[in-house]
Formats: C-alpha cells, structure tokens, sequence
C-alpha cells in the first residue's frame, strides 16, 4: 500500500525478515521488492533472541539474492540490534557489520551505538558501504555525523514519542485549568 500511495522510494523496516530460515527469508524480501520497496532492512534479532552470526550472515545472503534476482537497485540494509543484548561490546556490533557487508548488504545499521570514537571505528570498517546511525538528539550535533562519515540518519519512534509527550504536557493543562474551575463553582 505505501508504495503505491508515493512517488517516493520507501525503506521497508522488514524486522527479522518475517522469519528464521534464510530461504523463507529471501521468499519473503522477495514479495517486498516485486512490489516495488526500494530499501529493506533485516535483523539478527528473532523477536526472542539474537542469531548466531553465521545464520544471520546466511539470511543476509538469501535476502541478497532475492533482491538481485528481481531488482538489483534494491538497497539492503544489515541491521545489528545490538543494544537486546546486554553486554554486547560494540567490537562485536562493529564484527557483526563488517560480516553483514560481506554478505551482501548495502548499507550497515547499529541503532544504538552512541560513542562518536565507535561511529568512526564503524564507518572505517565497513567502508566505502554506509552507515545508518539512529538520532537521538535533536540539535546541531546531528550534522556531526555526516563529519564523523554516517551517511544516513534515522528518527526510529522519537518523533513520535516526542509529539506524544507535548500532547500529554497540552492535556495535563487541560486537566488542571478544569479542575480548577470546578473547584471555583463548589
């Protein structure tokens, strides 16, 4: 439905890529890019857990060839949900990227590494394939990353989150100023 509804590429956050198997993975890419997505992103995170990195790499490479078959303009990004497990070290994060670019990915994504000294690491790593950081702060230190060499930013939920706290804090003014004047007419 997105993509029919825009004119503009759309990035399908395609989770663990709806299933385990490298094979039911790439069936499924499949379906997203014969319908026009332009960019699908695949965890190493189940739902329940995080795959072994060989398996991860697999579904990767599965999800490699089923673009290519259909359309090979297709970005696929390599997502590392690092920051489900506790104690993950952003050496193995920065592993994990580099394993995922040479399985095919275009593009390398760790939501939650935060440390600029470890974007840099990541950036070099993986290099000349991008990297996908997540914003987390909203001011000038966003345009740091295009210097530290992220070439692509996401917002995950917190615009969201966000809107939802200004609609809370405008409601709980509501709330008050209507208590308020209940209390004057008892």
């Amino acid at each position: 439905m997105l993509v029919s509804a825009t004119p503009l590429p759309v990035n399908a956050d395609f989770e663990n890529g709806f299933a385990d198997r490298p094979e039911d993975v790439a069936h499924n890419v499949s379906l997203a890019v014969e319908r026009g997505v332009a960019a699908i992103s695949i965890e190493d995170w189940s739902g329940s857990l995080m795959y072994e990195t060989g398996l991860a790499v697999e579904r990767l490479q599965a999800a490699r060839a089923a673009i290519d078959a259909i359309d090979p303009t297709a970005m696929l990004v390599g997502r590392n949900e690092n920051f489900r497990v506790p104690g993950m070290s952003a050496a193995e994060s920065i592993a994990r990227a580099v394993a995922y670019a040479g399985a095919g990915a275009d593009c390398l994504f760790v939501p939650f590494i935060r440390d600029k000294g470890v974007v840099v690491e990541l950036v070099a790593a993986v290099a000349p394939k991008p990297v996908n950081v997540v914003v987390h702060d909203y001011d000038d230190n966003i345009r740091a990353f295009a210097a530290l060499g992220v070439r692509r930013c996401s917002v995950g939920g917190s615009l969201a989150k966000r809107a939802w706290a200004a609609f809370d804090d405008a409601a709980m003014v509501l709330r008050r100023c209507e208590s308020e004047a209940v209390s004057r007419t008892d």
